[in-house]
């Protein structure tokens, strides 16, 4: 390969599409084997590469030269070949620092504490400290550097930690129910940041933006060391604005649309619409439910019970909805009702409630929970606080599916 990325495990990577954006060189994503990393770097076969978990130090030892920053902070992420010369750089400071930035988040005399102890702990380490951080510590399930402490010793001795970076990839698909700390342990925390980019949303910082802090994934980062190592890459410089650029492509490509609301407030047909606006994949819960249990909703409702298939509508959620991007999904009048759904749907989408009126909602006998007015009436003044509560957007609607589609769209691209 002429340009790519390295690393143990890549199947969720998004390198590839972000230097497609970026450049029009062929970017390939490799995954290597810990016992064969050594015959690559020896061999040589590439002009440039993305170097990743957990290589970012065992290249070292293979370079000719090392920029003074990487050769710092012992860590490596980028590694162009210079006629059989391996030079060594790191653009995870550039993107980390970034991050940091766009957030408003101040590092000067402040307690950082940082999550993990691998090569992106390292970087996180140099930023806080050249950024004027009061202490910096990193923690480790094993500590062995001065600088680390284990996670039981925060607990006791550092929950006035100021600022949280997690390095670690607990909370990354396929397992987002990590969390590597439960950030309401601080007190004093006034801002959350993840290196992991997949999902949008990890599980610290859904938890870090419930208390109200400032809070985000990895996903600008990886854009922003991108564009450095593409400069890097054909010695050249991009446009200012190229990170903003392709983020925000990059998000409209990824983030779900996730409609919310009671039964008959027209999600699906609502969603059908932004999904042939936007050209994307439509997916209604409750027909993927179907799917699962072999049969109507009413008549598995009438058989097993409503708890019954409230934990095949999280299974739904949990296994269909929330690995996957760019989908238009309508989920189901009580979905909402579960936290571990809401967390499912938000890792990467963003929830809108269409907030339809009473009078206008109809029932119907296929709505178990909605086959009367009075089963309306009933639902609606037990989730209505709830819908509000659990979603990114209220969209009042006016009960004309066009407009409704259009003022979700206009918030959702903007």
């Amino acid at each position: 390969m002429d340009y790519g990325c390295i690393g143990e495990h890549l199947t969720h990577s998004f390198s590839k599409e972000i230097h497609n954006l970026l450049t029009d060189y062929d970017y390939q994503i490799k995954e290597i084997a810990k016992e064969d990393l050594n015959d690559f770097m020896v061999a040589r076969p590439f002009k440039a590469i993305n170097v990743t978990i957990p290589y970012k130090q065992d290249v070292i030892p293979h370079l000719h030269y090392i920029a003074p920053q990487a050769k710092s902070i012992h860590a490596v992420n980028t590694v162009v070949n210079k006629n059989g010369l391996l030079y060594g750089y790191n653009t995870d400071y550039f993107g980390m620092s970034q991050l940091i930035a766009r957030n408003g988040l101040t590092l000067q005399g402040k307690k950082v504490l940082i999550l993990g102890t691998g090569g992106t702990s390292l970087t996180a380490r140099a930023i806080a400290t050249d950024g004027g951080a009061k202490s910096v510590l990193r923690a480790s399930r094993t500590p062995k550097e001065a600088d680390t402490v284990s996670y039981d010793e925060i607990f006791v001795h550092h929950t006035d930690a100021q600022i949280l970076i997690n390095t670690t990839p607990c909370g990354m698909f396929p397992h987002p129910e990590g969390m590597p700390i439960d950030p309401s342990v601080f007190p004093r925390l006034e801002g959350v940041i993840d290196a992991i980019y997949n999902p949008l949303r990890p599980r610290l910082v859904l938890k870090a933006k419930e208390m109200g802090l400032p809070a985000e994934g990895g996903l600008y980062m990886l854009v922003a060391q991108a564009v450095k190592a593409v400069e890097h890459f054909l010695d050249t410089t991009l446009a200012d604005d190229a990170t903003d650029d392709v983020y925000n492509k990059l998000m409209a490509q990824k983030e779900n649309v996730v409609l919310t609301g009671m039964p008959g407030s027209g999600k699906t047909t609502v969603g059908k619409l932004i999904a042939e606006e936007l050209g994307r994949p439509f997916v209604d819960m409750d027909d993927e439910i179907i799917k699962v249990i072999g049969c109507p909703i009413a008549d598995y409702f009438e058989k097993h019970g409503e708890a019954a298939f409230r934990e095949v509508e999280a299974k739904v959620a949990k296994e269909i909805i929330a690995p996957k991007t760019g989908l238009v999904v309508a989920t189901g009048g009580g979905a909402v009702l579960r936290d571990d759904n809401v967390f499912h749907l938000r890792l990467n989408g963003k929830l809108y409630f269409i907030d339809r009126p009473l009078e206008q909602l109809c029932a119907t006998a296929d709505r178990p929970t909605a086959n009367s007015d009075g089963a309306i009436r009933k639902r609606y003044e037990e989730r209505y606080d709830r819908y509000c509560h659990t979603c990114d957007r209220r969209i009042v609607s006016d009960g004309v599916a066009d407009h409704v589609a259009h003022q979700i769209i206009k918030d959702f691209v903007k």
